[in-house]
Order: C-alpha cells, then structure tokens, then sequence
C-alpha cells in the first residue's frame, strides 16, 4: 500500500453546502466516522449539522421508539451529539407538515405526530424515511479545517441514491465515483494491522 500517495492526495474543491455529502478519509478509525458518509443537513457561518447515512443501530425501530405502532424501519447512528434524540429525514415531503427541504426530494425532520399517524394508518412506508439516534455537528470553521486536513471528501448524490444504495456498499460506492484519484482510498484495508 503507498501511504505517502494516500496522504498527498488533496481533498476535492467542491465546497460543503446544505444536501452535499462528507465521505471520510479511509484510515479515520473512529467509532462512528470510520468509513462513514454524512448528509449536511445544514451548513452556515454558525457550524455544520449533519447525519451519518450509513451506520445502521443494532436495535429495531420499535425497541429505541417507545410507544410507536409496529413499524419494520430501520434505525441508524446519526452521529454522536445528542445521542438521547431521535432524527429522521424522508422523501414524503409536505406530507409531514415542518419539513425542511435538504435537497430535491429528500427533507428533514417535521411533525413527528403526523409520522405517528401515518405510520398507523400504513400511509407511510419504511422506504420512505430514515431514523437516526443522534447526529453529527460541527462549530463555525470546525469543518473547514477538517477538508483542509483531508478528513473528508465533499460529493453530491441524490435523494434516490441516498434512500436506496446499500448502507454496506454506501462508501465503497461514492469514493468510487469521485474517480481514479482515490482508488487507494477504496483499497486501504478497514484494519490495516490485518493486512
């Protein structure tokens, strides 16, 4: 494996903005940004707020949701501020009144009674929305210095890509698409003690 190559390789200019994605950089060993990919949800001179797409929790919607109707969602680690919160984002838009636009067809949070209600009278498909426990957030600045370190990659996809690419092949797949420049990226091992 070339390390020196892997660490010359500059970030991309695309700059982060609201619906862009951060992947990380592949040696970044930790808990919840090994590997990951984060939606910025929102991105201003105030900071970054973000959810990792990626990283499904082990326990079911219906075990971390009290006092929900049975519902086969999938629940996925946001991130770890406010890890005691629940997020979620969906592709039903104005469906679910409050809702913030991220990108074209894909928002943000909402009325969580209205998901309730939907969710109970089947309106509402778990294909449709995505929770999450937790999310991940920068200050003002924090995650300029971050792309300037080449922690993270910045990319667009879109709200189908996002919604219905694997979690498992998520990464692998949007390092790919940014190009031969970081085929070592895809290739540097999870566990490089293991190689």
């Amino acid at each position: 494996m070339d390390f020196d190559k892997l660490i010359r390789i500059r970030t991309n200019s695309l700059q982060p903005a609201k619906g862009r994605i951060l992947i990380s950089e592949p040696f970044m060993g930790d808990y919840y940004f090994g590997r990951a990919v984060v939606l910025l949800a929102e991105h201003n001179e105030e900071g970054s707020f973000g959810l990792i797409m990626n990283k499904p929790a082990e326990s079911s919607f219906n075990k971390i949701v009290q006092d929900f109707p049975p519902f086969e969602a999938t629940v996925y680690l946001g991130g770890p501020v406010a890890t005691d919160s629940l997020f979620f984002i969906h592709t039903v838009g104005n469906d679910i009144p409050e809702s913030s636009e991220i990108l074209p067809g894909l928002y943000w949070g909402g009325d969580m009674e209205v998901v309730r209600e939907m969710i109970i009278l089947g309106q509402l498909q778990p294909s449709k929305i995505r929770f999450y426990v937790g999310y991940s957030g920068w200050e003002a600045n924090q995650l300029e210095g971050e792309l300037k370190r080449n922690t993270w990659l910045v990319s667009r996809e879109t709200a189908g890509s996002l919604m219905k690419t694997k979690p498992s092949e998520m990464w692998q797949n949007y390092v790919q698409r940014m190009g031969s420049d970081y085929e070592l990226w895809r290739r540097f091992p999870v566990d490089p003690q293991m190689n």
